[in-house]
């Protein structure tokens, strides 16, 4: 089984700390029979291994899990639906201290324990360390206390995609056993301290520290602001799928499952709250929106875009400081994202754009017909795109014989700008 054979790693260790001292081996045994006798383990695996030249000893559906199975392949004792790590933990906890079973631990509140969480073989660090997790915290719960915690692959079971638990009652004198220096390669030389007590999450503050006062001219954004911000965020969504099938061939696929996902926080944002009036404040909302909710360089990137843009807009949002803005945006894209005009991303768009909003700096300027010439600008370097070779970002890894469509970020940028246009162009109800 599974706990026999993880607990021998414990045994040695223990074994092999006692040897060095020059115990005897009767002493040994007898040592190593009492930590035998204060130790349980128990696994619990989304799938069996396949032993070289055999196949599979049982199958798992893909909703289900099996608890205490064999370290070969052998089928465990129980074979549940899938659930919760938090909750697997508890239940071989629970297993595993349960005095109706022949073999169980005898936790009590106070009680001092080694805790080692083993991968059997397939899990990622990721998952190790949410079934660690959740394992400190459940005993925690109870009142036991974790001396030690090991955590990592000391016996595997090849490719079983499956963690082991195993809880030591432990002394003083046994610790100092554990916690002794050893040559073994795959028995790292770990922290000697405890785990309990120990703070593992960083309380979030309860409210954003207030915005900078500032006292805004020009003027302010109108309910017109909330139509164009409605009208991006079902171009995005009609967008999804072209996006998607665009990102396949040079990226992982989900450039319009990243947009699309931005466009439904916007959506959610803006019906729990109302849109701040100043420009200024409701590019910078957008862009703490976008940094937590939309994932993905492009979250990061319009993240860092809408922060430049806002600060011109600060004192002044006349047509002329919204130019100054685009600019400002697409150069802190520019200097963190270490793109430019030419490498084929959402920059082509943005950067054709802003040629065209310059002229917003005119007096007189007649922003409806300059915004529509930018976006024309835009959608045109959005489909030259195909004819570039990438320079930057995911595509660049791909050989340009396989780029024969446009880039899918500057698509959706030309997308958005000419949902802005659409958004003014339409009377609010």
């Amino acid at each position: 089984m599974v706990a026999q054979l993880k607990s021998m790693i414990t045994y040695l260790e223990v074994a092999g700390a006692l040897a060095e001292e020059g115990v005897g081996l009767n002493e040994i045994v007898r040592k190593v029979t009492a930590v035998a006798a204060a130790m349980g383990t128990l696994g619990v695996s989304l799938s069996p291994c396949s032993v070289p030249g055999s196949r599979p000893t049982f199958q798992l559906a893909e909703d289900e899990f099996e608890l205490g199975l064999g370290i070969h392949g052998e089928a465990g004792v129980r074979r549940l639906k899938m659930m919760p790590a938090d909750k697997i933990v508890k239940l071989m906890l629970d297993h595993m201290t349960d005095p109706l079973n022949a073999s169980h631990v005898l936790l009590k509140p106070g009680a001092s324990v080694v805790l080692m969480v083993n991968n059997l073989g397939g899990l990622s660090y990721l998952e190790l360390g949410i079934m660690a997790g959740s394992a400190v915290q459940c005993l925690e719960n109870r009142g036991i206390h974790i001396a030690r915690a090991f955590v990592g692959s000391f016996m595997t079971a090849l490719e079983m995609a499956g963690v082991s638990l195993t809880l030591l009652l432990v002394d003083d004198e046994l610790l100092n056993l554990i916690d002794s220096e050893t040559t073994a390669v795959a028995w790292s030389q770990h922290a000697r301290g405890s785990v309990s007590r120990k703070r593992r999450e960083r309380i979030a503050p309860e409210e954003y520290p207030e915005e900078e006062k500032f006292v805004p001219t020009g003027v302010p954004a109108s309910p017109q602001m909330r139509l164009v911000l409605e009208t991006v965020c079902s171009a995005l969504l009609n967008l999804q799928d072209k996006l998607n099938e665009l990102d396949r061939a040079a990226g992982d696929g989900d450039c319009g499952s990243t947009h699309a996902r931005a466009a439904r926080a916007i959506q959610e944002w803006l019906t729990a709250n109302p849109p701040p009036e100043h420009p200024s404040q409701l590019l910078s909302a957008l862009a703490k929106l976008l940094l937590e909710k939309m994932g993905g360089s492009s979250g990061a990137l319009y993240g860092l875009f809408l922060t430049a843009a806002a600060q011109p807009l600060r004192m002044n949002s006349d047509l002329s400081s919204w130019s100054v803005a685009m600019d400002a945006g697409i150069e802190a894209m520019k200097r963190y994202g270490g793109a430019a005009p030419g490498d084929r991303t959402m920059l082509d768009s943005l950067c054709a754009a802003a040629e065209e909003l310059r002229a917003l700096r005119s007096p007189g300027a007649n922003l409806m017909q300059v915004l529509a010439k930018a976006v024309q600008q835009a959608e045109y370097a959005a489909e030259s795109t195909r004819n570039m070779e990438a320079a930057a970002g995911r595509a660049s890894y791909i050989r340009s014989a396989h780029l024969d469509q446009p880039d899918p970020g500057a698509v959706a940028a030309a997308a958005i700008l000419h949902a802005v246009l659409e958004g003014l162009q339409t009377q609010p109800m």
